[in-house]
C-alpha cells in the first residue's frame, strides 16, 4: 500500500476518501467554524467531481414521532424492503453508491443473501481498542468497504472514550519509536487496515494532526503489536453523522419514506 494512499475503490467502481470529518456531538455553535477549518486544511488534496452513497444509518426502525433508541421506540426492521429501495436510487443515477452503517456481520450477510446490488460500505466504530477483526474479515471476503466512524475512540457514548484509547501503552508504545501523536498512529494504522476514518475535531491544531498521516506508514513490525491491544466488549449505544470534505448536493428520498426503516439518510458525497 502506497503510505499517501487518498481514496479507496469500492465494489462500485467509484472511490472513496480515504478520511472524512465527523462532527457528532459537536457544539452547534462551533460546527461551522471547524468545518470551515477542516476544509482549509483538506481541500486542496481531496477534489473530485460529485457523487453521493446513500446509507442504511442503523439497522433498526422507529415507532413514528419517537425520538431516541430507546427499547420502547423500536420496531420490527424491513431491511429487505428498504434495501431495494435503495437499489432504485442505484439503478436511477441519484446515488454512486449504496451501503449500511452500524450492520454485524450476521445482519450484513443477512442482507447480501437478498441484495441485487450489494452494499458497497459498512459504517462501524472501529479503533485500536475496538478492531473488529471478523467483522473486517467478512467485509473484505464480500468485497464491503468498512469505513470506521470514532476511529480515535469515542467522543461520546462509544464502546470506549478517546482519552482510553490514546492512552493504551501499546499504542504510544508505537507512536513514541516513529516519533508521532497516540492520535496520528491510531488514524494510520486505520488506514493500513484498509479502513476509510472519520477522525472528528474542534480544534485545528488537532484537525491538522489528523491529517497528516499520510506520508509515512507503520512498519510491519510494529503492525503487528496492535494484536496484542486488549479490545472493548461493551455494546455501542452512539451513532455520528459524517461529513466528507467535499461539495454536496441534496438528494430525493421519496423512494424511502415508506420503506419501513427510520434511519435512512444521505451520509456522504465522493
Amino acid at each position: 500500500m502506497a503510505d499517501g494512499i487518498q481514496f479507496f475503490e469500492l465494489n462500485t467502481g467509484a472511490k472513496i476518501p480515504s478520511m472524512g470529518f465527523g462532527t457528532w456531538q459537536a457544539d452547534p455553535g462551533i460546527v461551522g467554524e471547524v468545518v470551515t477549518t477542516a476544509i482549509k486544511v483538506f481541500f486542496f488534496t481531496f477534489f473530485i467531481s460529485r457523487r453521493k452513497m446513500m446509507m442504511i444509518h442503523w439497522p433498526v426502525s422507529m415507532k413514528k414521532g419517537s425520538v431516541g433508541l430507546k427499547p420502547e421506540n423500536l420496531t420490527h426492521p424491513d431491511i429487505p424492503s428498504t434495501w431495494k429501495s435503495m437499489e432504485a436510487l442505484y439503478d436511477s443515477g441519484k446515488a454512486r453508491a449504496i451501503g449500511v452503517s452500524n450492520f454485524s456481520s450476521k445482519k450484513l450477510g443477512d442482507l447480501l443473501e437478498v441484495a441485487r446490488v450489494p452494499p458497497a460500505v459498512n459504517q462501524v466504530e472501529s479503533h485500536p481498542s475496538w478492531q473488529q477483526p471478523k467483522l473486517h474479515a467478512f467485509c473484505q471476503s464480500k468485497g464491503v468497504h468498512l469505513s470506521a466512524y470514532s476511529p480515535l475512540g469515542s467522543p461520546g457514548t462509544g464502546r470506549m472514550k478517546r482519552e482510553v484509547v490514546l492512552k493504551n501503552p501499546i499504542l504510544n508504545a508505537v507512536a513514541e519509536k516513529l516519533g508521532k501523536s497516540p492520535a496520528q498512529v491510531a488514524l494510520r494504522w486505520g488506514l493500513q487496515m484498509g479502513h476509510s476514518i472519520l477522525p472528528k475535531s474542534t480544534n485545528e491544531a488537532r484537525i491538522k494532526e489528523n491529517f497528516d498521516v499520510f506520508d509515512w506508514s507503520i512498519p510491519e513490525d510494529l503492525l503487528a503489536k496492535f494484536s496484542e491491544i486488549e479490545q472493548a466488549s461493551s455494546l455501542a449505544k452512539g451513532y455520528t453523522r459524517v461529513i466528507y470534505l467535499l461539495p454536496r448536493t441534496s438528494v430525493p428520498t421519496k423512494t424511502l419514506k415508506n420503506s419501513g426503516m427510520a434511519s435512512c439518510e444521505q451520509t456522504s458525497d465522493f
